[in-house]
């Protein structure tokens, strides 16, 4: 091996620009955080040939003493931080002094600015191959501006790796809108090729908010986006979350900033997946922009060169806060928050069940293990329907229609002391999901509301409803068990019997008792009695699989939602059942008191509306 010898000054800052420049993109992510963190209100990006050939950034912040010129371009030189206190508890975007350094080493820059109490500007300039910088007189407002050309210039190979123009300037403009949705106080506009692309004005309240969040994630996130707002124990947690309904197939609409900074953080994307796990889509995923503001001390952002990833000092309350709060504000939504008014102006929502100063399930700061483990208990309606249940069309092979009406009879009982629900002519107030009309081929409820016609997938919606009662039942009570007059054998693997065996208990839990006849074999005694007409051998076989999946019996807790809810699909009303208009009108009313109603357990929507300009426009009317 050679002799241990000092990198050159030239060298060490290619090196550095390897961590920190990657493309046009990340030289213009490090000069607007600069300029950020000036005071800028206004932001000006010029950008030729996608950034390769010119990136030039302009501002109107505090600007850089003549004397600090040099100094801007050094290596570890910055105003931000002079301690390591200083460090712990940072604000800027900026504060390790490389960025300016690693991009003139790779690029002809120049830096020119200007103060408020300067008679003139100055410029300095310096080249890849001359890292000696060159200070002179110039003409410029206050403000700074930095100018970007021949990136990688002196570095062909890094230049190979670049793609086409037009895929820089999207990995360019995707940082620019990141950065315009962390700070709203400040304006951005964007040119390429010496034509506007962007253009983004300073929005100071809650509507221009909304226009920039349009803007940016577009029309259609605005209107299918849950505002959200809640602050407990020095935690503040705000921004849009999309609804369920409103899912991607790539995870490309997720801003998530704390204390201003944007961050891709594993803790973060584990508890909002969480949150969405029991009304998204498999293989989807959800759309939000939130902002996390937290007491700067107990971040550490000094974890990774360009600053994407943070650590927080109490990892475990941030994530029971987000999932917390996130899933609540899921279950609180209702159909009449979806029918009443578009996102961009319903009210900040502020999710209820959470205790002042509560978030994590251990220790004083934790919320209560019932609100993250276990559902709040949505009101019970005053009236579950008329009839004695659901019926089945003659003629229809299945289950007789009075063992039907039996097993359905609990579902559709009126409470005690309840009314019939009012019917149309009889009530001035529609309901937000409006009075069934007729049912469609056996599968399809249609209902009129006040702002046109509303169609619900019965066997959806009836699927939510029995899943959300069963984890109402499991968190008070246990699910009660009813004894089957002849006990069901069933046929297993001794891998499935085995499994059976060992969770015993937690089958006891789910209303199930199940008695192992050989190694092979088991024999159902009892089921649940909330699905005494579902089909019971097919029912504990896919329970089995869950078990077998997901492994030992302490695995199985984070699972039991996912084990409700394939109970839930069994006893859920099939398709082809004739429902009376009292039981469309019942189900319609459950509907609208049941948590997370609008999605079924699949996270596949419930129900649509149409309204009547949608009406009018299948039509043409008005034309």
């Amino acid at each position: 091996m050679s002799r241990i010898h000092l990198l050159s000054p030239r060298l060490a800052n290619q090196i550095a620009a390897g961590e920190v420049v990657e493309r046009p993109a990340s030289v213009a992510k490090e000069l607007l955080e600069n300029s950020l963190d000036s005071g800028a209100r206004r932001i000006d990006v010029e950008v030729e040939q996608g950034g390769v050939k010119l990136l030039k950034v302009r501002d109107d912040g505090g600007g850089i003493a003549p004397d600090d010129l040099p100094l801007a371009l050094a290596r570890h030189a910055t105003s931000k931080i002079r301690e390591l206190e200083d460090l712990e508890a940072v604000l800027s975007m900026g504060f390790r002094g490389e960025a300016l350094a690693s991009i003139s080493s790779v690029s002809r820059l120049t830096l020119t600015s200007r103060t408020a109490d300067a008679e003139q500007a100055w410029q300095v300039e310096t080249e890849g191959r001359d890292m000696q910088p060159r200070v002179q007189p110039a003409a410029h407002p206050v403000g700074t501006s930095v100018e970007v050309r021949d990136l990688f210039f002196n570095t062909p190979a890094r230049r190979k790796f670049l793609r086409a123009e037009k895929t820089e300037f999207d990995h360019l403009q995707e940082v620019i809108k990141r950065l315009a949705l962390a700070r709203f106080d400040v304006g951005f506009h964007l040119r390429h090729n010496g034509k506007s692309v962007l253009s983004l004005h300073e929005a100071g309240d809650e509507i221009s908010r909304a226009r920039r969040v349009a803007a940016v994630c577009g029309p259609a996130f605005l209107e299918q986006a849950l505002p959200i707002e809640i602050e407990r124990g020095g935690l503040r947690l705000w921004g849009w979350v999309g609804l369920p309904t409103f899912s991607r197939s790539q995870a490309d609409l997720q801003y998530f900033y704390v204390n201003g900074r944007m961050v891709r953080d594993k803790l973060v994307a584990h508890a909002v997946r969480q949150a969405y796990r029991d009304v998204l889509f498999n293989g989807r995923h959800p759309t939000f922009v939130l902002f996390l503001e937290i007491d700067p001390s107990t971040v550490d952002v000094n974890v990774h060169p360009t600053k994407h990833e943070v650590r927080f000092r109490d990892s475990r309350m941030v994530h029971d806060f987000l999932y917390g709060t996130l899933h609540r504000a899921l279950a609180d939504v209702r159909p009449e928050d979806q029918v009443a008014a578009p996102a961009a102006v319903m009210p900040m929502v502020r999710p209820s069940g959470l205790a002042a100063g509560e978030f994590g399930p251990q220790g004083e700061m934790g919320l209560a293990a019932s609100v993250l483990e276990t559902p709040l208990a949505s009101p019970q309606p005053a009236w579950r329907g008329a009839g004695a249940g659901y019926q089945q069309p003659a003629g229809n092979p299945g289950v007789p229609a009075a063992e039907a009406q039996a097993a359905y009879r609990d579902y559709f009982a009126p409470l005690p002391g309840a009314q019939a629900p009012a019917l149309p002519q009889e009530q001035g107030d529609v309901p937000p999901l409006g009075y069934a009309l007729a049912q469609l081929k056996g599968v399809y409820i249609l209902a009129e509301n006040a702002q046109g016609m509303v169609l619900v997938d019965m066997h959806a919606a009836h699927e939510r409803i029995t899943y959300e009662r069963l984890k109402q039942a499991m968190a008070s009570e246990g699910l009660r068990g009813q004894p089957l007059l002849v006990p069901e054998s069933i046929a297993l693997s001794q891998r499935e019997a085995d499994c059976a065996e060992e969770h015993a208990e937690w089958f006891q839990r789910l209303g199930f008792e199940l008695q192992r006849l050989g190694e092979e074999s088991l024999a159902i005694r009892q089921i649940p009695a909330l699905l005494k007409q579902a089909e019971a051998t097919q029912l504990v076989r896919d329970v089995l699989a869950d078990l077998l999946e997901y492994g030992t019996s302490d695995r199985i807790q984070a699972h039991l939602n996912e084990l409700l809810a394939t109970m839930a699909c069994h006893g859920a009303v099939r398709a082809n059942r004739r429902l009376t208009l009292p039981e469309m009108n019942a189900l319609l009313r459950d509907m609208e008191q049941t948590e997370r109603s609008g999605q079924c357990n699949h996270g596949r929507p419930t129900w649509t509306q149409l309204g009547m300009d949608d009406l009018d426009k299948l039509f043409l009317r008005g034309r």
